[in-house]
């Protein structure tokens, strides 16, 4: 046989072998070594053994499976650091490759649960299980709100980011994990997610639009069915923050340029459990007004964030027609997650 046709068909042969679904860019990334000006791809890139897809189940017109090789691969960059003994502990930095969580998502179609109730999306949430059974919990706002979005992943593939001068060597995973890039404590990246199931809250609050005056004196925090706090005025002490923001929801559009000036909802609530690895990868908190208005936002987007965008509350004083307390997320493009007059905020483990 002709060695070139040998080699042809030799190659074709392993081509064929190879059912990864992932398996069109197997090869390990070329290490530039500061050949380029990127910073992220001084060192070779090592694929993750994965299934090549996710269920996706829950408050869906019907349960499926969503094939990654249908969607585009995306990447982000992280610091890693992980909880022990109560502390933080860095574990690495990386380069993550996969498949967002956004376009995994796209065309499922929602069929919610209180949707005769309450039909903005709003207070959606998914739980991500891994292989092991081990859930992290992501509201639909951080994946669908964030004014940068595709920062949530199932990766498949990860890059080491070496010190140029330590060239300290980071551990390296090795199946399909969840990252969740804008995570101070990456609690929330399980390993191997096999199903991504859709819920809505189950929280029961009265839907009323005709209320005459949109107002709460004071805001209940409550851990599970214990009502743990009551804030009234500004906490003492505190920080004030600004953000300048162009307002802009998703139904109405521009709502005005306005400066939102408050204190950060994490220095607000009291018993702050930072350091519980639990409620990070599963707390999530009902924040509702008088009229039944509420949106869904999870323990890290509140508490655990590391690009400096926290939740404001802002105070409108106790004799506004419409407050007291307005909650305002900086982190979203929309505006439909900022809520007037909040009357609870609900901290519960799913």
């Amino acid at each position: 046989m002709n060695p070139t046709v040998f080699f042809l068909f030799i190659a074709a042969v392993l081509q064929g072998c190879n059912s990864s679904p992932d398996a069109s860019n197997r090869a390990s990334s070329v290490d530039t070594t500061d050949a380029t000006n990127d910073f992220y791809d001084n060192a070779p890139t090592h694929l993750l053994t994965n299934n090549g897809k996710v269920m996706v189940d829950g408050e869906v017109d019907e349960p499926h499976e969503v094939y990654f090789q249908d969607l585009k691969r995306r990447s982000v960059i992280v610091k890693e650091t992980v909880l022990k003994d109560g502390k933080e502990e860095f574990v690495g930095a990386y380069r993550y490759e996969g498949y967002s969580l956004y376009d995994l998502l796209n065309e499922v179609n929602i069929e919610k649960a209180n949707e005769d109730d309450f039909a903005p999306i709003i207070d959606l949430y998914v739980t991500v299980t891994g292989s092991n059974g081990e859930k992290a919990v992501l509201s639909w706002g951080e994946i669908y709100y964030p004014a940068k979005p595709h920062q949530i992943l199932i990766a498949t593939r990860v890059t080491p980011i070496v010190p140029g001068k330590t060239n300290e060597q980071w551990p390296l995973p090795e199946v399909s994990r969840l990252v969740v890039a804008t995570d101070l404590v990456t609690e929330r990246n399980v390993p191997q997610p096999v199903t991504i199931r859709v819920h809505s809250l189950e929280a029961d609050y009265e839907v009323n639009r005709d209320l005459q005056r949109l107002y709460s004196p004071d805001v209940e925090v409550v851990h599970g069915d214990e009502q743990v706090a009551t804030v009234a005025d500004p906490p003492a002490n505190l920080q004030e923050y600004s953000y300048p923001n162009t307002f802009y929801g998703r139904g109405r559009g521009i709502h005005g340029i306005s400066e939102f000036r408050g204190y950060r909802l994490k220095d607000m609530l009291p018993g702050k459990d930072r350091q519980r690895a639990d409620y990070i990868r599963r707390g999530i908190y009902t924040i509702a007004a008088p009229d039944g208005y509420r949106t869904a936002f999870t323990y890290s987007e509140i508490m655990n964030r590391n690009d400096q965008s926290e939740a404001l509350m802002m105070d409108y004083g106790k004799s506004t027609e419409d407050g007291r307390w307005r909650l305002f997320m900086p982190a979203d493009f929309f505006s439909d997650r900022a809520i007037k007059a909040v009357k609870q905020i609900r901290l519960e483990l799913k």
